[in-house]
């Protein structure tokens, strides 16, 4: 039995949507409506989210220690194997943003014949240099404890007021789908934050199916890892929406909505 459970809505080319650090599945309402009238999509709690808030056993232990043992937390390899259990025997178009893109890339990487179509928005490669992967991960760590500290809905407020999201109108129902829960948010930036990562850029060439990227111009660091994807991925694009911040597929739903529509129901 698997560890994560999966969310179906609308009908036709299916497609699993992976979440973004501190989002939830129900996140992103707008544009998994959209994109619905056109595809199945398919949705997951990643672990430390939702309802896989307390999901951090590593698939490395035996099922008797996953029951036992809460502390060992979930690496995005480990976290990849995951999804990779919850996915349909035929190959399946997988999508992520943000940690779900960087999530989304592993899957593809380690299991690259579940795979049919790949996008990622505002995705990451990871850092190349171990000086600065390592000072980030000590930075992640920190950003952890404060989470703790703080809890969710305090933490959640001062996440959002950092300038990547400046341009990110207010929403409700957004702001419900968050994740509640302050531990599994601490375990999953431990375990699968960008300082854990690892640098795939050399990798990137094993990626043989379409994918497509998308950034928000605004978001001018992840519009050059966008590049880069797209440039080092045989078979990449890329797509820049206007006047959009790192969020962009939560700030321009139907633009993106529609990139990603028309990338999955071409013929491969």
């Amino acid at each position: 039995m698997s560890l994560l459970s999966i969310q179906k809505s609308g009908s036709g080319e299916p497609i699993l949507w992976l979440h973004g650090f501190t989002q939830t599945r129900d996140s992103a309402h707008i544009f998994r409506y959209i994109l619905a009238g056109t595809n199945e999509v398919l949705t997951v709690d990643l672990p430390g989210h939702g309802s896989a808030s307390d999901v951090t056993a590593s698939l490395n232990e035996t099922a008797d220690l996953i029951a036992e043992i809460s502390d060992v937390t979930a690496s995005l390899n480990e976290t990849a194997d995951l999804i990779a259990e919850i996915l349909p025997p035929e190959p399946i178009a997988l999508g992520g943003y943000s940690m779900g893109g960087r999530i989304a890339l592993h899957v593809a990487l380690q299991h690259p014949g579940r795979i049919s179509k790949l996008i990622l928005i505002s995705a990451t490669r990871g850092i190349g240099d171990k000086v600065e992967r390592e000072e980030r991960r000590e930075r992640d760590d920190d950003l952890a404890e404060r989470i703790i500290s703080l809890g969710s809905e305090e933490f959640i407020e001062e996440w959002l007021a950092k300038p990547m999201f400046a341009t990110l109108p207010f929403d409700p129902a957004e702001r419900t789908a968050r994740s509640t829960d302050a531990q599994g948010m601490a375990n999953s930036l431990r375990s699968a934050g960008t300082g854990t990562q690892e640098f795939l850029s050399p990798r990137l060439g094993e990626i043989e199916v379409p994918t497509l990227c998308i950034a928000g111009s605004l978001d001018k660091k992840f519009v050059g890892e966008g590049n880069h994807l797209a440039q080092r991925i045989k078979n990449g694009t890329l797509e820049v929406v206007e006047d959009a911040g790192h969020a962009v597929h939560l700030e321009k739903p139907e633009e993106v909505a529609r990139l990603v529509a028309k990338f999955l129901n071409e013929e491969l």
